[in-house]
């Protein structure tokens, strides 16, 4: 399961062929991995392909030695022929960020791309005047882009001030979709830096040479050495304070309409060496902003850190919260959920293995911090916790922190005010056989929207989400969401029917008491909004076709024509004729 090591050291991930180095990382060394080297955005809203870059942590077992828990499942036939790699289209996503190669002597050079870096365009439109606000001092950091350096404001507010100076070289920005990861990077940075836990952002500045984006300092190294000071492992009190720091940054990023794409503990800095200093994300170059209802399906992120739906090229905010998880794996026990000795055996155990809590120190290690990893690593992103649900779990309940605003709260209201009135009566009764678990997350969000007389409007919902705007969140055009809105102009919602509105069947389902919440919900179903319904009926409510009206009557009871607790079940999700085995949507 590959223990926590030193880092002091190169290290290199072999894929099939091909060995791919890895720098020994500093601060704010994973700044500067390779970007992307995509084709244009395509009008449908997706996004291309990103390569991954490995963790620099070493296995201290022997080589073809990899212990059981984190061990791909053996299979107990044979394939006809080898088994498709994952680590192939990262390979080649790896290839095409690289940029045009230099031509062998003799060779004919087969470039398709149609844009030489003759053609490129590389003014962003920053300030020209670094040398005459900055001095620039030591080297703290390398990555593949360029490096970051230690420097000193030498006037204004930050004069005789420590800063971290990335410098991008323009001579590696080799395509179009480079110099816009470059710009969208510095967007992002100054739009979300008011966060306590996020990076601070100065300026930006350019040359004909490199651009600089001016930060603040971070002098207490990464969450990583942290770890790997205390033997590899924090205990559960230690830990808390960490994982509520990540959560809140991250549900900030959410909210924003931003998902960051490669957190793990490399990427945690904490701004002093004093124990209990305040930790700040860095390393924006991967994070993206994405719509409400957008998924991406660009691989992109770190082998060890990447959710399984990223590598299915369909995935959404919650690919980060696997990343979370992750994280919180290790700093319990000091080791990596999935580990193997090439990428495309990490891949391979993202998909099909499950993380181990069986062996030392899992056993001493509280139920309620194990169930708040298992329910951030289920491989169905649907049944993941968000991070502000996150720090509403029990294992956090205790502490001392604010529940930020959950942007999750309004797909699943728009969803529902623009639902039958036979779904709406459907969750009705699911939300009344909730348990106090629950109640407490949805409490909270229904205080952030400042009710009045105890009712909300379409209009708390709008001033709720303007109270955190920022030009992250018009960038990925979140506030879109409200004109989907629109049904809730015309009516209030009190608590009760918020938490009908606000809750996700998918989540319900990871919950262990899950059989006697439906259960009991289906009670409540029968006695206030069950009704006969004709199967022609029932799949005009679920939006599917007359192919899908055999599997359908099987949902339906032959004695009143109502839907049983089958039905019930599945009408909740709103199934489509695809099966369950299906890939992850």
């Amino acid at each position: 399961m590959g223990h926590c090591c030193s880092k002091e050291v190169s290290v290199s991930v072999a894929k099939e062929d091909t060995t791919v180095p890895v720098p020994a990382g500093g601060a704010y060394a994973a700044n500067h991995r390779p970007k992307s080297s995509r084709t244009a955005p395509p009008q449908n809203g997706t996004t291309p392909a990103h390569s991954f870059s490995a963790s620099p942590w070493q296995s201290p077992y022997p080589a073809g030695v990899a212990p059981s828990p984190a061990r791909t499942p053996r299979r107990m036939f044979k394939w006809p022929f080898p088994p498709p790699s994952p680590a192939k289209p990262i390979m080649s996503a790896i290839l095409k960020r690289q940029g045009p190669a230099k031509p062998k002597e003799g060779a004919i050079p087969e470039d398709d791309s149609g844009e030489g870096e003759g053609g490129l365009d590389k003014g962003f439109g920053y300030s020209k005047n670094f040398a005459a606000k900055y001095e620039l001092g030591k080297e703290v950091g390398r990555g593949h882009f360029g490096h970051t350096c230690w420097a000193k404001g030498k006037k204004g507010e930050l004069k005789n001030q420590p800063v971290a100076v990335k410098i991008i070289s323009k001579a590696k920005m080799t395509t179009a979709i480079s110099i816009e990861d470059v710009r969208r990077e510095v967007k992002i940075l100054k739009a979300l830096s008011r966060h306590s836990n996020l990076v601070k952002f100065h300026d930006a500045f350019e040359d004909a040479q490199n651009v600089y984006v001016v930060m603040e300092m971070c002098e207490g190294g990464e969450l990583l050495d942290r770890i790997l000071s205390r033997g590899g492992r924090y205990t559960e009190e230690d830990a808390k304070p960490i994982v509520i720091q990540i959560l809140s940054v991250v549900a900030f990023c959410h909210l924003q309409g931003v998902v960051h794409r490669d957190l793990k503990p490399e990427n945690f800095l904490f701004t002093t060496r004093d124990e209990d200093a305040p930790m700040k994300v860095i390393d924006f170059g991967l994070s993206d902003f994405i719509r409400p209802d957008q998924r991406l399906n660009d691989i992109v992120g770190s082998a060890y850190y990447v959710a399984p739906e990223v590598l299915h090229r369909s995935y959404s905010l919650e690919a980060d919260m696997w990343s979370i998880g992750v994280i919180t794996y290790i700093l319990l026990c000091g080791s990596r959920p999935f580990w193997a000795r090439t990428e495309s055996g990490i891949f391979r155990s993202v998909l099909r293995a499950d993380p181990n809590f069986d062996d030392s120190p899992w056993p001493g290690v509280s139920a309620e911090a194990k169930d708040f990893v298992r329910r951030l690593l289920n491989k169905d992103h649907r049944k993941r916790m968000t991070a502000a649900q996150a720090l509403t779990h029990q294992w956090l309940r205790d502490e001392n922190h604010a529940v930020p605003l959950d942007i999750l709260i309004y797909k699943l209201v728009k969803s529902y005010v623009r639902a039958t009135p036979l779904k709406r009566a459907a969750f009705k009764a699911l939300s009344k056989a909730l348990t106090e678990d629950e109640l407490i997350y949805l409490k909270a969000q229904f205080r952030l929207l400042e009710p009045k007389d105890g009712y909300v409007s379409f209009d708390n919902f709008r001033k709720a989400l303007m109270k955190n705007e920022t030009d992250a969140m018009k960038e990925s055009r979140v506030p879109d969401i409200l004109n989907l809105m629109e049904p809730l102009s015309y009516r209030k919602m009190d608590f009760e029917e918020f938490c009908a509105a606000a809750i996700s069947t998918y989540q319900l389902e990871a919950l262990e008491g899950w059989e006697n919440i439906a259960s009991t919900a289906f009670k409540y179903f029968e006695q206030e909004g069950n009704r006969a319904i004709s199967v022609e009926e029932l799949a005009k409510e679920m939006n599917l076709g007359p192919t899908a009206h055999s599997l359908l009557k099987d949902w339906i009871r032959i004695s009143d024509g109502k839907l049983s607790f089958l039905g019930y079940t599945k009408f909740l999700h709103g199934v489509t004729i695809r099966s369950s085995n299906t890939r992850y949507q």
